[in-house]
């Protein structure tokens, strides 16, 4: 097992794929996962196997009818099982050295790296990204151990590097211990990046937790499991539990030994869950901690400074990247009056160029996810279209999969409908801004508040910007996609969620709780 050096954290490169060798290396990789579509892949309930009748199909979002693979799906007795195999496992696993924990992150991040385009590959089949989208996932992937791994350890080492105030004829110190069993809930949109984001922070710092992966990415879940057990995690510190979040996921969530429950997705599954985790269940004996990472409808400001290119470069790139279908999406930009008419065109003009095509042959634009997506969006496009001015798009795609054009409206309302719900597809909403403030005040006027970028010449006008513009993670003059762990903590406002900082050092606070101990030395 791979130890912490004393090297510092770096981020994992991106692919470059404009070299042959790494082309080729990448189709084979498609190749071999082509290769194994159509099994069978079980529950892991204490370290155990679990076979079921009750499957979930995982589908290829580009070709629908394509099986990627069959899951077992678990039930409430199954839920309750895993409960008791995670509190057993708990009990041994937090009494692991928080260097030995640290080390099976960073082996698991070896290992990752070393098989990085085949999780990439699994990616673009099953969820549906280009070889770019998916190659920065799996990076992320990479970097959240990594990072985790070296935070924890320096969590641990606190009273060493930021010493209590001394009292004379005492030994104060502090320690930050695990919570207990976590649920895990991550989403499809980045179904590998942030599923061993959350994973992980929960299990270095001690705890046990249940992985309900989302029903449309199960398989990739699956294939992050079976590498933290290889990398040397006792198999029964993650309890691998795919199943309806009706069935097992409200129950979960209301048990009374759930600790704490870590979710990514959607506003309102968000507010279910801290509704009843809320809930003081018969035996609880503790206020569960929820940490979610819900929605966003983000959006870029343009002033009548800015470099007008860029910014029509940055708006195309955060609205159609991945089909829209990131929490951080721009799906809506703020022009002022004087350069409005000037970005649309070259908005539409980037996106005119976009090529929609099959993953696996890196097409720019790809499928959304299932045919849920699908029609909420197509839904959504036809609202839109009694609101605002249709520049480009609106239309079905490719034939086979859930395919949508990449779609732009100008002219929209800060009330409008594409100006305040999020779509989480290739929609993107312009509107018409008298001055750089009311184009601030715009942005605002929104329940949400995750990311979003001003574009601006004028250090007065960015200076207010950063102080008026309310959202978890503000970028200036460039898009408002592409957080790297360490660099950009991530986590939004308001209805965006609990604002968690997931790739910062505040992260790991969120899976402990510190404990002082106080001894008489006189």
């Amino acid at each position: 097992m791979r130890e912490l050096t004393a090297t510092a954290f770096a981020n994992e490169p991106m692919t470059d794929f404009g070299l042959e060798e790494n082309r080729t290396a990448f189709v084979e990789a498609i190749a071999l996962v082509r290769s194994e579509l159509g099994r069978e892949y079980p529950l892991h309930i204490a370290g155990r196997a679990v076979h079921t009748p009750d499957q979930i199909l995982s589908l290829n979002p580009a070709k629908s009818s394509e099986v990627v693979g069959k899951v077992s799906k678990a039930s409430r007795e199954l839920a309750e099982q895993a409960m008791n195999a995670a509190l057993t496992a708990f009990e041994s696993w937090k009494k692991v050295s928080v260097k030995e924990r640290a080390a099976c992150l960073m082996e698991a991040a070896a290992l990752m790296r070393e098989r990085k385009h085949y999780f990439s590959a699994w990616l673009v089949i099953e969820s549906g990204k280009n070889w770019a989208e998916a190659d920065a996932d799996t990076a992320e992937a990479i970097d959240f151990m990594d990072y985790y791994a070296r935070e924890m350890v320096k969590l641990a080492e606190t009273n060493e590097h930021k010493p209590l105030v001394k009292l004379p004829g005492e030994d104060n110190q502090l320690t930050y211990i695990p919570l207990g069993v976590g649920i895990v809930i991550p989403p499809w949109n980045f179904p590998l990046a942030i599923c061993a984001g959350m994973a992980t922070a929960s299990i270095v710092a001690g705890n046990t937790v249940i992985l309900k992966p989302a029903s449309t990415t199960p398989i990739i879940a699956y294939k992050f499991y079976e590498l933290m057990v290889e990398a040397g995690m006792p198999a029964d510190v993650i309890q691998y539990l795919p199943g309806s979040g009706a069935e097992i996921g409200d129950y979960l969530t209301s048990h009374p030994k759930t600790r704490f429950v870590s979710f990514t997705g959607s506003k309102e599954i968000g507010l279910r869950i801290n509704r009843l985790a809320a809930e003081q269940a018969p035996g609880q004996i503790w206020m569960k901690r929820v940490v979610a990472e819900m929605g966003g409808k983000d959006g870029i400001v343009v002033d009548e400074t800015a470099d007008i290119a860029a910014a029509a470069d940055a708006i195309v790139a955060s609205a159609f990247g991945f089909q829209g279908q990131k929490c951080s999406a721009g799906s809506r930009a703020v022009v002022v009056a004087g350069v409005y008419d000037e970005l649309v065109e070259k908005v539409k003009e980037r996106t005119s160029k976009l090529v929609m095509g099959s993953p696996e042959e890196n097409a720019a634009v790809g499928p959304v996810i299932d045919k849920s997506s699908f029609d909420k969006i197509m839904q959504a496009i036809e609202t839109g279209k009694s609101e605002g001015r249709l520049l480009i798009g609106g239309n079905k795609g490719l034939d086979g999969g859930y395919f949508i054009e990449p779609t732009v409206f100008v002219d929209a309302g800060p009330d409008d409908y594409l100006m305040q719900e999020e779509i989480f597809g290739p929609v993107l909403a312009i509107a018409k801004a008298e001055d750089w403030q009311d184009a601030i005040r715009i942005y605002n006027h929104t329940e949400f508040g995750l990311t979003g970028a001003f574009f601006s010449a004028d250090e007065d006008r960015i200076q207010t910007a950063l102080q008026e513009m309310h959202c978890g993670n503000l970028y200036i003059n460039r898009k408002c996609t592409g957080a790297l762990v360490g660099v950009h903590p991530f986590g939004g406002f308001n209805m965006s969620g609990t604002d968690s900082k997931a790739g910062g050092h505040d992260y790991m606070l969120l899976f402990t709780q510190a404990k002082l101990t106080s001894r008489r030395t006189v």
